[in-house]
């Protein structure tokens, strides 16, 4: 009895044996594919923040170099430096980086008109205007190259995900004088804010699932404090500090949203503000404005 037991015995023990090596050899090809994706969207997150940087310099040689500065050129690179900044202290995935990609293309396009515009920069410094053409070249060669490697990404990224993500046409942002009466007054200036108001339109969309939609604010001020709750949270592998939760209720139309910061104990800070809406973890809009 004990000589026909044995052999099945044996055969299931190396069968046993056998899957189990089939599955540790998975994980590890898993394990090791996971790190592979994670070090090529760290090598695309480093090229948009050298782009972001190359732009920046850029424009600082261009003000550095004439007495007479065109305005919008000193706006640009605040903002350019805002994203920077947002971007080299964000937990990305494909799909947010591909977003910061595109902001980075609109303001290449915004690049040009400021130049167009500043026709005076132009005329006092022509060895300059080479020195611009070449470096537009450089750029946008690096563009490209990188919009290539991005573009294949996302389209993997889009075959995977759900496309039932809100979207919004337009934000605005600004500070609020808040009289008793209740009545409020838009303002500019930082000390005579009460609140900053976020009002952002969501696009109509036959895509997203109607009923009660949650969405997740951030305002970061000059100092790049956050704003608000300044609460963090987690989605998976990647977190997210918030202002505020806007909830409303969603119907496939275009619908209005405003939503209100108080300050603290203190006022707010003159300077640049950045303003970032998102559903989870997915960057909906976002906007900057400036208090004096």
């Amino acid at each position: 009895m004990l000589d026909t037991v044995s052999p099945k015995f044996k055969s299931a023990f190396g069968i046993a044996i056998t899957l189990l090596i089939g599955i540790v050899t998975y994980c590890s090809f898993l394990y090791i594919e996971k790190q592979e994706n994670e070090k090529i969207l760290l090598a695309q997150k480093e090229r948009v923040v050298d782009k972001y940087g190359q732009m920046i310099y850029y424009y600082q040689e261009v003000m550095k170099r004439n007495t007479v500065v065109n305005k919008k050129l000193e706006d640009a690179t605040h903002r350019i430096t805002l994203l920077k900044d947002s971007l080299q202290v964000a937990e990305l995935n494909v799909k947010s980086l591909w977003q910061y990609q595109r902001k980075y293309i609109q303001l290449q396009k915004e690049m040009d008109l400021i130049l167009t515009e500043n026709e005076a920069l132009k005329n006092e410094n022509q060895h300059l205007a080479i020195s611009i053409d070449s470096t537009k070249i450089i750029l946008e060669d690096a563009t490209k190259r990188t919009n290539t490697l991005l573009a294949q990404n996302v389209a993997l990224a889009n075959a995977i995900e759900n496309a039932s993500v809100l979207s919004a046409n337009s934000m605005k942002v600004d500070g609020i004088i808040q009289r008793s009466s209740g009545k409020q007054k838009p303002t500019e200036r930082a000390r005579r804010s009460d609140k900053i108001r976020v009002c952002f339109t969501v696009a109509k969309s036959n895509l997203v699932k109607t009923g009660e939609k949650e969405v997740f604010v951030q305002v970061i001020d000059p100092k790049k404090n956050v704003l608000g709750l300044n609460k963090r949270v987690v989605f998976g592998e990647e977190s997210l500090r918030y202002s505020l939760i806007s909830t409303f209720n969603y119907e496939n139309e275009s619908l209005d949203v405003c939503e209100y910061i108080s300050k603290a104990n203190k006022k707010f800070e003159k300077g640049l503000y950045a303003v970032n809406v998102f559903e989870g973890k997915e960057l909906v809009t976002s906007t900057h404005f400036e208090l004096r």
